[in-house]
């Protein structure tokens, strides 16, 4: 039995998180005197670990700086979880579908995201995940997208190969992580990246909704 592994991104792909992290990226950049970034600027670089993220934001700020803004984020979301705040939503049909596909025997499921572990593990207290995905690589313990790194450390735990492996998300950063990697890069639409930004950034497929994923995560 030759086994899989499915790579999921978090944010915009399992989880709908725009609404906390546009919210922490106004706080961030208001606590320090500066004009917070658009809502559309800040929904573009979702799923770049903070430092990236804030650079690509505004590259203008000095090092220090921009440490200054990613603890004030963090601090600002921290503060959110504790008070029950910060809640992410599953997309539709991704509950079933990701217990699903942990149920099956030749399937071994992954993340791979800009969040720190520490938001991983409340999403998985969330919705009782814990069990279910075999590795975690998060910004905290790997290279920012589109950088390999977590890729290549998920395959090296779970002893899958390039060729079974399939990266799912929904930015363009995903798709190129998946090709820098060679891995295949799959699509998601109902995310923060459009269709055409996930084709052009090398996307083998592209589905509408977790049925559809579910699917075709089943026929490969």
């Amino acid at each position: 039995m030759s086994l899989k592994l499915f790579i999921f991104d978090c944010d915009g792909t399992l989880v709908d998180s725009q609404h906390t992290i546009v919210e922490g990226m106004e706080h961030a950049f208001g606590m320090h005197g500066l004009n917070p970034p658009t809502a559309d600027a800040t929904r573009s670089i979702i799923g770049l670990s903070l430092p990236e993220a804030i650079m690509k934001l505004a590259p203008e700020l000095s090092a220090g700086v921009n440490a200054a803004l990613v603890q004030s984020y963090k601090d600002y979301v921290i503060a959110q979880r504790a008070s029950g705040g910060a809640i992410e939503l599953l997309y539709d049909g991704a509950k079933d579908a990701i217990e699903a596909l942990a149920k099956e025997a030749d399937i071994l499921l992954g993340i791979a995201t800009g969040k720190a572990y520490r938001g991983v593990l409340h999403l998985f207290e969330s919705y009782d995940w814990h069990d279910l995905f075999v590795t975690v690589q998060t910004a905290d313990r790997a290279p920012s997208k589109p950088h390999p790194g977590m890729i290549l450390q998920a395959m090296e735990q779970t002893g899958v190969r390039p060729e079974n492996t399939y990266m799912i998300g929904d930015t363009s950063y995903d798709m190129e992580m998946a090709i820098n990697a060679k891995v295949n890069p799959i699509g998601v639409s109902w995310g923060y990246h459009t269709s055409d930004v996930l084709r052009d950034s090398g996307a083998e497929h592209i589905v509408d909704d977790y049925p559809a994923l579910h699917a075709l995560l089943a026929r490969l």
